[in-house]
């Protein structure tokens, strides 16, 4: 798969291997983490004897949630110990230990309802897009806005293998279908439209614009619009194009006609609007797109079947 500026995981979290989550990554799982504290009226209440209760796998799939849990324990349940035996982003079988929360028995079994959502969830989301990747061969599988849990929805999508996508509007410039339409009411026309709109685009923001187009012709326009104020700026960064609800063999008649006009190099074509899980194989071979977004990923992810028991299994 060529790399693409799609993946915008180093905004989550850096460093070797998963590395450290950013300041933006922790607020929001801070966030998160307390409305669903308070949603299920969880507290720390710091009674009882010691125990120990451990997480394991009720089906196969990819772990996610670790870095969630982890601030959802040190911050609301401080009382309490939690042992990771795995490391996120591994796959887990049918019986696996996930790790452990040992402490106070009230806070334990308040916890354990919050743990759990936030695992089971976050680990479908990984799971789900773990097999979208599989079935996509050279395709890469970004997720969308279209979130429920936002960051850690992306999160999960990131260690399923898939691609972020933008993580807020404010992250990199969508120039969308409404968008041309404002604008196409002060210039007069679709085509004036785009250039306008693509040379505002300012050159620190260049590596990563995405403008919405929904025909071959707008799509080889953009291209050609976008190759001139690249060689005009002395620049040589793509615009990715995303192709709104065309399907894949239209998708893939637009891919060769940008060839065709020595434009294809210009542009990272993206797929997206309705596509199933189903629909990969016509996808993979018909296209020619470069990444398919979609919010099935995410949205319509299974929560991944987990289970905790006090002392173990």
């Amino acid at each position: 798969m060529k790399s693409l500026p799609h993946d915008r995981s180093f905004l989550l979290c850096q460093g070797e291997r998963l590395g450290s989550p950013t300041e933006l990554f922790i607020e929001s799982i801070d966030r998160w983490m307390g409305a669903l504290v308070m949603d299920d009226m969880a507290s720390e209440g710091g009674t009882g004897g010691n125990v120990e209760s451990v997480a394991y796998a009720k089906e196969a799939g990819i772990v996610a949630g670790f870095l969630a849990i982890e601030r959802l324990v040190g911050r609301f349940f401080p009382s309490c110990t939690l042992d990771l035996e795995i490391h996120e982003g591994d796959e887990i079988s049918v019986g696996d230990r996930i790790l452990s929360i040992s402490g106070p028995s009230s806070s334990v079994l308040c916890c354990e309802r919050v743990l759990l959502n936030v695992l089971g969830r976050m680990s479908g989301i990984a799971t789900e897009t773990a097999d979208w990747v599989m079935d996509s061969g050279e395709i890469g599988i970004a997720c969308t806005r279209k979130t429920s849990w936002g960051l850690l929805d992306k999160w999960a999508v990131h260690l399923g293998g898939g691609l972020t996508h933008r993580l807020s509007k404010q992250d990199s410039p969508m120039i969308k279908e409404n968008d041309l339409a404002v604008i196409t009411k002060e210039k007069g026309d679709l085509k004036s439209s785009i250039r306008f709109a693509l040379a505002s685009i300012n050159e620190k923001n260049a590596s990563f614009i995405i403008l919405e187009v929904t025909t071959q012709g707008q799509a080889v326009y953009a291209a050609r619009v976008w190759s001139e104020i690249q060689r005009e700026r002395e620049r040589s960064e793509p615009l990715v194009i995303l192709l709104d609800n065309m399907g894949p063999e239209e998708c893939g008649k637009t891919d060769s006609a940008l060839r065709d006009c020595g434009l294809r190099h210009w542009c990272i074509l993206e797929g997206s609007g309705g596509i199933k899980r189903e629909m990969l194989d016509s996808w993979v071979s018909d296209s020619g797109v470069d990444v398919i977004s979609t919010s099935e990923v995410n949205l319509s992810a299974k929560t991944l079947d987990i289970s905790m028991m006090i002392g173990g299994i």
